[in-house]
């Protein structure tokens, strides 16, 4: 006899609820209008190789399908994922599966960030095609970790895959933990606290932890070592913390399955990316564009003023760009509208810009860093007193702004850098015209310190008539003590900004951003178990024989 276990989950109407919340959803996101009612069915679970069940929600079409979209990330199906990554597209006609990761929101096995995902994504996939209802081709679509094991199933792409859009996302866990050489801090305690706790059961509960968390995440930050100060933070729940912080060597083989810049010489598709200008994964974004251009992909780009957590202000955007590379290249029901591959917003100008490709071709403009802390046009031609800082660990150059996941991240008024004693700042005279800055700034520090074990940190920043500065551009270099340099060549994050007449452009040096980045302790002690801390006295060099220069990238 069949039980009504064994006919498994059973697809649902939508309610009126869920229909007033689509109308109000297309209606904030400018949608075009719906194609197709739908049905839910939720908890459907999907087998992986070693046994695993993982759990997924089926949303399907009533009528005739236009493609398949798969959707697997570690955060759940509830809202907003079931919102922007469910009902839009199954309003317009897709089947969407919208799965859990391993050990996550009723999915089985444990939860190791991006470890499984290469596998746990293939075996998903071998699911998909026995499926009466799959359409035979599909897409996937999503950010952040969403878009990691989009990159994980591009490691060994399957032939079925049509397309891929994939916003504000990495292909490479080291580089986004390590690539500065120093760990990045802030940002991975912060997600891995979150993790942790995302499935707490009660809504009371959460909001106390989340007062809890605040009042400790501080301390934590701050307090030393590393590998003890995050315990009241994750409580035990998050055991792969301790293993980042314990390898920031990234020829590690643990990194290894973290690694996937296979999958950009791999992939076959044609691809969608989204960026900001002061999200944490910029960088990668901009390179996976990068190579899948010099590959002759079909791949588009739109990069934003937005910081990884705001770019949830460029839904709208990002939601009708999706849909028409979609209904392009899955669907087969429409042609793009974009009249480049390339597309920027201008910062300072406050506009959009259409280009052939990214970088665009541009001209150096170099400034020179002078002895009267400023930055002047001409190199130095005399023998001048170098400047120096020294950077203390027991009171480290905080934070202000910039690619860092927190709500205070982004675009800041960072004037209070300038007042503190741990840094240099030069500054140019007012402009006499606009200057556009169009890719990646770079800076050529004649650079010593008396500590081999020392971080530079620079930032390029605008002053306003009234000495306001506001931070464009950083830079992040741990040094290496076993390769002492004389000069330190460090590119700082891209970026398109005009900088307005009138206004002076800044450089700021400095031997640390914390808790952006964890604090070099100054001792060569392992990130994870340093206690003990030890100053650093940065010199710089600019004269007429060791000269210090800022290089801007300016349109052509």
């Amino acid at each position: 006899m069949t039980t009504k276990t064994d006919l498994g989950p059973t697809p649902r109407n939508r309610s009126r609820r869920d229909r007033l919340v689509d109308r109000g959803l297309r209606r904030l996101l400018g949608l075009p209008r719906a194609t197709s009612d739908y049905t839910v069915t939720h908890a459907v679970r999907i087998p992986m190789r070693d046994g695993v069940e993982l759990v997924a929600d089926h949303y399907a079409p009533k009528g005739t399908p236009v493609g398949t979209l798969l959707v697997r990330g570690p955060y759940g199906r509830g809202f907003p994922s079931s919102a922007l990554s469910g009902r839009i597209y199954a309003e317009r006609g897709y089947h969407v599966l919208l799965q859990s990761c391993r050990g996550t929101f009723g999915s089985g096995g444990r939860f190791d960030p991006m470890v499984q995902e290469i596998d746990d994504g293939a075996d998903t996939v071998g699911w998909l095609r026995t499926q009466p209802w799959f359409t035979g081709r599909f897409a996937t679509v999503g950010q952040s970790y969403v878009g990691f094991t989009q990159w994980a199933l591009l490691m060994d792409p399957p032939p079925e895959l049509a397309a891929a859009v994939i916003d504000v996302a990495p292909h490479d866990f080291s580089l986004a933990a390590y690539g500065t050489g120093a760990f990045a801090l802030h940002d991975f305690l912060t997600w891995s606290d979150v993790v942790a706790h995302q499935e707490e059961t009660s809504l009371l509960s959460m909001l106390l932890h989340g007062r809890r968390a605040q009042k400790r995440m501080a301390a934590a930050l701050g307090e030393l070592p590393l590998c003890q100060a995050s315990d009241g933070i994750l409580e035990g729940r998050a055991p792969w913390y301790e293993q980042w912080l314990s390898r920031p060597d990234i020829s590690d083989p643990y990194w290894q399955r973290m690694r996937l810049g296979d999958a950009l010489e791999r992939c076959p598709v044609p691809v969608l990316l989204h960026g900001g200008w002061q999200d944490l994964f910029l960088e990668q974004t901009l390179h996976q564009y990068e190579v899948l251009h010099s590959r002759g992909i079909d791949v588009a780009l739109t990069v934003g003023p937005w910081t990884h957590l705001s770019s949830a202000k460029a839904t709208k955007m990002i939601a009708a760009d999706s849909l028409e590379w979609l209904g392009e290249h899955l669907a087969g029901t429409r042609k793009r509208t974009r009249d480049a591959p390339v597309r920027i917003f201008t910062t300072g100008a406050e506009t959009w810009r259409d280009l052939p490709a990214w970088p665009p071709p541009t001209t150096d403009v170099a400034l020179y860093l002078d002895s009267d802390r400023a930055l002047v046009d001409s190199p130095p031609d005399k023998e001048t007193a170098p400047s120096r800082f020294t950077y203390d660990p027991k009171d480290p150059t905080p934070t202000i702004g910039g690619r860092i996941m927190a709500r205070d991240a982004g675009y800041r008024d960072d004037t209070g850098l300038a007042d503190r004693t741990d840094i240099l700042t030069f500054t140019g005279p007012p402009l006499t015209d606009d200057l556009e800055v169009l890719g990646t700034p770079r800076v050529e520090l004649a650079h010593s310190t008396d500590n081999p074990h020392a971080d530079v940190f620079v930032r390029l920043s605008e002053v306003d008539p009234k000495g306001r500065s506001h931070n464009i551009s950083d830079g992040y270099l741990r040094l290496d003590p076993a390769s002492p340099a004389t000069t330190v060549n460090l590119a700082l994050d891209a970026t398109a900004h005009r900088f307005r007449a009138g206004n002076r452009i800044r450089l700021t040096i400095g031997g640390g951003s914390h808790p952006r980045f964890n604090r070099n302790p100054g001792t060569g002690e392992p990130p994870a178990t340093a206690t003990r801390l030890a100053t650093s006295t940065h010199t710089i060099a600019h004269d007429a024989e060791r000269r210090s220069v800022l290089y801007l990238p300016t349109s052509a």
